[in-house]
C-alpha cells in the first residue's frame, strides 16, 4: 500500500507544466498568389501556415531558409466571420439562444429564463462571476448594477472571470443562482460577447492570436485580403491583395483525426502502424489543436491515448504518465471505475463542449493519431 502510494506521489511530482506542440512548418520559396499557395498546402501537407501563438511564430520564422525572401503568405484571409466568445477567451462551442436569438444587433449576452439573448453592452444588470471562493459551483452572483465591460472588471478583479457556460449542467448551475437570488425571468449577464474579427484562418482553426505590424492591417477599401509576413526580426503581419506572388510557409500538423471506426485497442495498433500513437493531451494547446481535430469526426466521441489503470484507480496516458492537465466532463474521469465490468478508455467529445469522456473499451469510434 505505501509502495503504490509513493508511486502516485511520484507521478504527480512528474507533471510538467508544458509540453512541445509545435506544429511542423515547411517553407516553399516559388512565388504563388495565396489561393494557389493554398491549394499547395494542401495538397502536399496540411494547410497554408496556421499560427496559434508567439512559439507557432519563431517556428515559423525558423523555417524560412532563404535570408534574400521579404514577404511570406500565411494562412490568415479576410472573411467577414461574426462569433461569439467567452470573456475567458474560449470559443463559444455550446450554445443556448432563446428563439429567434441572437438577432444580430448587440454584442453581449445576457440569461433569462434559462436561454440567452443578446443585449447592448450599455445597459446596467446584475452579474455571474467565475470563482474560486464557492466550492460547490465556483459561481458568485453579484448583486449589483453594472454594463457588460464594468461588470468583466469586476470579475476579473475580484474573482476570475464574467462566467462562461460551457455545457447544459452549467447551464442549469448558472439558472439555479439565478433563481436564489432573483426571479429566472430576470436578464443576468453571462461571459458571452459577440467578437467581429473578419480574419479567418484557412484551416477553420479557431486561434484568436494576431501579429500585426502597427499600422496593419490596412485593407485600402477591401482590396488587400490576404496576410503576408514581412520577414524581418519582428516579423509581424501585414494585408496585401491575394492576388500578389509571394513565397508561403505551409504547415503539417502532427496530429491525424482517422475515421475509421474502431476500438480503443484497435485504434492503438492502427497509429502505432502508421504514425507515432494514439494522441495524449498534455496541455491546454493540445486540447485546442485535438479540439480543431475533431470537428470532422463521423462520430460522437474520438478515442484519446487515455486509459484506465484499475490497480491503481488513476487515468493514465500511453506513456505512462499522469494526467496532470484536465479537460473532463461532469461526471468522468474523477470518480473510481468498475473495472470488474469493464475496462474504461478515454475519448474526447467531438461535439458541444468537446470534453473528455470515460467509454467501454469496444465502443467502436474515430480516433487522433499523433506523428509526435
Amino acid at each position: 500500500m505505501e509502495q503504490t502510494q509513493y508511486l502516485i506521489l511520484l507521478l504527480i511530482a512528474l507533471c510538467s507544466v508544458s509540453e512541445c506542440v509545435q506544429r511542423q512548418y515547411h517553407f516553399i520559396n516559388e512565388l504563388k498568389t495565396w489561393t494557389e499557395a493554398q491549394r499547395f498546402c494542401r495538397e502536399n501537407y496540411t494547410d497554408l501556415a496556421t499560427v496559434d501563438d508567439m512559439n507557432d511564430m519563431k517556428e515559423l520564422n525558423k523555417s524560412v531558409n532563404d535570408g534574400g525572401v521579404q514577404y511570406i503568405w500565411i494562412g490568415l484571409k479576410r472573411m467577414n466571420v461574426d462569433k461569439w466568445q467567452w470573456s475567458s477567451g474560449e470559443p463559444a462551442l455550446y450554445l443556448n439562444w432563446a428563439i429567434r436569438q441572437p438577432d444580430g444587433k448587440d454584442e453581449c449576452a445576457v440569461m433569462r429564463n434559462g436561454e440567452w439573448e443578446d443585449w447592448s453592452c450599455s445597459n446596467s444588470l446584475t452579474f455571474i462571476c467565475n470563482s474560486s471562493n464557492n466550492m460547490n459551483t465556483g459561481l458568485v452572483f453579484v448583486n449589483q448594477m453594472k454594463n457588460w465591460r464594468d461588470a468583466q472588471s469586476f470579475c476579473r478583479q475580484n474573482h476570475i472571470d464574467l462566467v462562461s457556460v460551457r455545457n447544459q449542467n452549467e447551464n442549469q448551475q448558472v439558472q439555479n443562482i439565478i433563481i436564489d437570488n432573483h426571479s429566472s425571468a430576470t436578464n443576468v449577464w453571462i461571459g458571452l460577447f459577440r467578437v467581429r474579427d473578419p480574419w479567418q484562418w484557412s484551416d477553420q482553426s479557431n486561434s484568436s492570436f494576431r501579429y500585426w505590424a502597427s499600422t496593419e492591417p490596412n485593407i485600402i477599401g477591401k482590396l488587400k485580403n490576404c496576410t503576408g509576413i514581412r520577414h524581418n526580426a519582428q516579423g509581424q503581419w501585414y494585408a496585401d491583395s491575394c492576388n500578389n506572388q509571394l513565397p508561403f510557409v505551409c504547415h503539417e500538423d502532427k496530429l491525424i483525426l482517422i475515421t475509421e471506426t474502431l476500438t480503443w485497442t484497435e485504434a492503438l495498433r492502427y497509429c502505432r502502424q502508421n504514425y507515432t500513437d494514439l494522441v495524449s493531451v498534455h496541455s491546454v494547446q493540445m486540447q485546442r489543436r485535438v479540439m480543431n481535430v475533431v470537428k470532422r469526426a463521423s462520430t460522437e466521441a474520438v478515442w484519446l491515448g487515455l486509459h484506465n489503470y484499475c490497480s491503481m484507480n488513476m487515468w493514465l496516458w500511453l506513456s505512462g504518465e499522469i494526467v496532470c492537465y484536465q479537460n473532463w466532463a461532469p461526471g468522468n474521469g474523477t470518480t473510481p471505475e468498475n473495472c470488474s465490468l469493464e475496462k474504461r478508455k478515454g475519448a474526447v467529445q467531438s461535439g458541444g463542449d468537446q470534453r473528455w469522456i470515460s467509454l467501454p473499451e469496444t465502443r467502436k469510434l474515430n480516433f487522433i493519431c499523433s506523428r509526435y
